[in-house]
């Protein structure tokens, strides 16, 4: 009824507009939420929560987050699938029509929480931007809209939590259409910037704390070449970044044993947080006391704060935290917890900043402002890691007052840019999707467009079933009364044994020899040229189609059993009409 009296009432322009207003509040709600969560756990585990040997449960505190956050998902959320991060959001744009479960929008604040609340090293930017894209997703579904105009809300929804999370609604507009949008266009400007912006007053008024507060000086041109030199390196590192991230990944992915993965990657963190309590969480406090020129504050709380006043023992542990976080980010994600790599990725590249700039000024060959490589080095991370330079650029000058470094700033996420994009076709976020050709490309728009058919809704059934045992004789009312050509050969347990066609049989029937019309069906049935399983990608049956010169495939599901068949008219119909959707 409210969807008939919209359509009626509304004209689809404005009511796209009004729904991206709805979809950056609650965006905005939800980010908020998720942020002061998080922050009331950390710090009731922290301030609030007396017992004498509470510090020995510090090494115990990553572990029980992950443990808690795979307890959750096991007993809550056991009707679907459970997806981490941005990927799953590519993958639901490419793969699933932009739908996203309604669990995301809640699911993924509480079980985030819980992972960085107790210590996990992982950001809330992630699940932000998952809970925020679910809302905009069900919005789209729940009043009908297209697949485009979904799409455009889910992106909406991603853009509504990275300006929740960082009160930057520049950049989070920024992030959706370098990141989420598959095709960008200017109309969808508007709802992005609507969405982005009521998401930040939003954040504002649940969340007023900043994340950084800071005022940075001008930079020199002296600092030039030094800011070019800085965005190479981190250039290279977003590359080490991005490949220990698959590495890593793959190494947890063979351990089958979903605990045993918790129980190691809770452990090695809680060693890791022990060592370098930087690690901790988000990492933003180290950031912020940082920017602050406290930089003792590294060594303070921890193992070896005695060395706190020697400098150079500050830029080794500088370094020595930001692979810290690095390898602690992604073991974070790889061993059950929810969180992810934006939030590192600022920390990574604020460190990498402080320890290249401090390092120099230890020379005394050189004196350079080390709040301002700091900015830079965030910049420059994101830049490389998700290959997303404008984002880096605008979100390292929002969050941090420093539009006046916005030189040092390009050049930088340039360059960081253009050395991962140039070793790394993919980004860290689209690099799984890629290797499993689940990847939306603007070369390719037509396999973007196969992508989104799902084999299992064209399967055509009305096909006249022969079994092993039957006889063209026995059979020759549905055989001659049929308007298909093929005839499936299925065994009593549904498996598909061969092929017949009807010339075959036609000809069987009309012999003046009363043995060929007897004549057993498993004894004339051909093997099926190429059979499909149901899962198969729909790029992967026109290519099969194509070179065997193929118009009709068989199709059975994963254990054999004969479901139908498919066609290349079907096929063609749904891409046609998946057109004309996208063009309305």
């Amino acid at each position: 009824m409210i969807n008939d009296w919209r359509k009626r009432s509304i004209s689809k322009t404005n009511f796209l507009i009004v729904a991206a207003a709805v979809v950056g509040i609650l965006g905005g709600i939800a980010s908020s939420l998720l942020k002061e969560l998080t922050h009331f756990i950390a710090s009731f585990l922290q301030n609030d929560f007396h017992w004498e040997y509470k510090y020995y449960l510090y090494l115990f505190f990553p572990l029980i987050g992950i443990f808690l956050t795979i307890l959750y998902i096991r007993t809550f959320i056991r009707r679907s699938k459970f997806q981490h991060g941005i990927p799953a959001i590519l993958y639901n744009i490419s793969h699933n029509s932009s739908k996203i479960d309604f669990h995301n929008i809640y699911s993924q604040v509480i079980s985030s929480a819980l992972t960085v609340g107790l210590g996990g090293s992982a950001g809330l930017e992630a699940p932000a931007v998952a809970s925020g894209s679910a809302i905009g997703s069900n919005i789209g579904r729940f009043f009908g809209l297209s697949y485009r105009e979904t799409t455009l809300l889910l992106a909406c929804g991603a853009a509504a939590g990275i300006s929740g999370a960082f009160n930057s609604p520049i950049a989070g507009m920024i992030f959706a259409i370098e990141v989420i949008l598959p095709e960008f266009s200017i109309p969808a400007v508007i709802p992005l910037l609507l969405a982005s912006a009521l998401a930040s007053v939003i954040s504002k008024f649940i969340y007023a704390e900043p994340l950084f507060a800071l005022v940075t000086n001008g930079w020199v041109v002296e600092a030039f070449w030094y800011y070019i030199v800085l965005g190479i390196l981190m250039g290279l590192y977003s590359v080490y970044f991005s490949k220990l991230n698959s590495y890593l990944f793959n190494l947890f992915d063979k351990i089958k044993n979903r605990y045993n993965k918790v129980w190691i990657g809770g452990i090695t963190l809680g060693i890791m947080i022990a060592l370098l309590p930087a690690l901790y969480g988000e990492g933003y406090i180290t950031i912020q006391k940082l920017l602050n020129g406290d930089y003792e504050s590294l060594l303070a709380n921890s193992l070896f704060s005695q060395y706190q006043h020697i400098a150079w023992a500050l830029v080794l542990f500088g370094a020595l935290s930001m692979v810290g976080k690095t390898f602690a980010s992604i073991i974070t994600m790889a061993s059950g917890g929810n969180g992810g790599m934006f939030g590192p990725s600022v920390v990574v590249g604020g460190l990498f900043g402080f320890a290249f700039a401090f390092g120099l000024n230890q020379t005394g060959m050189v004196h350079l402002n080390v709040t301002n490589f700091i900015i830079a080095g965030m910049a420059a991370s994101i830049s490389g890691v998700m290959h997303a330079p404008l984002t880096g650029i605008f979100l390292a000058a929002e969050i941090t007052g420093g539009y006046i470094l916005m030189v040092p700033l390009m050049i930088v996420s340039a360059l960081s840019y253009f050395i991962n994009k140039g070793i790394l076709k993919y980004s860290i976020y689209t690099t799984k999707l890629a290797k499993e050709g689940s990847l939306l490309s603007q070369e390719n728009k037509d396999n973007n467009v196969l992508m989104r058919i799902r084999l299992k809704y064209l399967i055509e059934n009305d096909f006249v079933i022969l079994h092993p045992d039957d006889t063209p004789k026995s059979r020759s009312h549905d055989i001659i009364h049929t308007h298909r050509n093929v005839f499936p050969v299925v065994d009593q347990q549904g498996i598909l044994t061969g092929l017949l066609f009807s010339d075959q049989l036609l000809e069987l029937l009309v012999s003046p020899d009363e043995e060929d019309r007897e004549r057993l069906v498993k004894d004339i049935a051909q093997p099926a040229q190429r059979v499909i399983k149901v899962n198969t990608p729909m790029r992967d049956v026109m290519q099969i189609m194509d070179s065997q010169d193929l118009r009709i495939l068989p199709v059975v599901n994963l254990d054999d059993k004969y479901l139908g068949f498919v066609t290349k008219n079907s096929i063609f119909n749904k891409y046609r009409s998946m057109l004309i959707g996208q063009a309305d």
